[in-house]
């Protein structure tokens, strides 16, 4: 006699097993839980199993990353498999940004060494196998201009090339040095338009970033990228900024196109 009773999984391996054929590649406690009908001490132990086997990897309490064969000796699928369902489990808003966001929109000169993702909490780094993934707190997240990306399991949110042009500046401590935010926007340049570039800045707010971002933007000869912004940026008169915000502007160069106080070189990388 025949049934339409779905097959109960005799263990979190067959469930694993059966989440990947249906194309899905994370799981949580609360799905795993209740479909398999066991203890949480008991599903602890069959995660850590599966994770010693290098089948499945958590990077936060309660979230379960599978790990198909390819993937098995960095013992993770990449960060974008699963960014926007993990942070759709936190229940938080989020893009990626900065350097992951610009290698994705051709800026590639400077590979990421980790994930970059801009919440609109602080959260800790996270690591899933040999991926590091950092976030970035930024309290008007939602003002931010974002775009949908495919990836090899869905979509996820990164945000424009001219808000990720922005975010190099009002995040340099995760990119490292001006210098290498320059080298990225050298490239990133060429997938951004004028327009776009005043209205991010505009939607932000942020406008000593967005005279740093249009002095940069000259130095590494993408003027015609910076005319609206420009514009947009005398209407403000804004008062003088230093280019580095951690150093002081005392005795620097004025920049006045973009009220910049110019208080280090910037050496674009070839």
């Amino acid at each position: 006699m025949h049934t339409n009773e779905p097959l109960v999984p005799a263990s979190l391996a067959d469930l694993v097993d059966a989440t990947q054929a249906s194309g899905r590649y994370v799981l949580t406690r609360e799905e795993a839980s209740a479909a398999l009908g066991i203890s949480d001490e008991a599903l602890k132990k069959s995660v850590q199993r599966l994770v010693a086997k290098r089948r499945l990897v958590v990077p936060r309490r309660g979230f379960f990353v599978v790990v198909p064969l390819e993937y098995r000796q960095s013992a993770a699928p990449p960060p974008d498999w699963y960014i926007d369902a993990l942070m759709k489990s936190c229940g938080r808003q989020y893009y990626v940004g900065l350097l992951s966001a610009a290698a994705l929109h051709g800026a590639a000169h400077e590979q990421p060494q980790e994930f970059q993702v801009v919440t609109d909490i602080q959260l800790r780094p996270l690591v899933a196998g040999r991926g590091r993934l950092r976030f970035f707190r930024k309290q008007r997240l939602a003002a931010t201009p974002t775009m949908g990306v495919k990836t090899a399991t869905g979509l996820m949110r990164i945000s424009t090339p001219e808000a990720t042009a922005l975010d190099l500046l009002r995040y340099l401590h995760g990119v490292g040095q001006l210098g290498r935010a320059a080298t990225v926007l050298a490239e990133l340049a060429a997938t951004m338009d004028a327009g776009r570039t005043a209205e991010a800045a505009r939607l932000e707010g942020d406008l000593p970033n967005a005279q740093r971002l249009g002095f940069l933007l000259d130095a590494v000869g993408a003027r015609d990228v910076g005319t609206v912004l420009a514009e947009w940026v005398a209407q403000q008169h804004p008062r003088f900024v230093a280019l580095r915000p951690d150093r002081p502007g005392v005795g620097a160069v004025k920049d006045g196109r973009w009220r910049v106080l110019v208080n280090e070189e910037v050496e674009v990388e070839e």
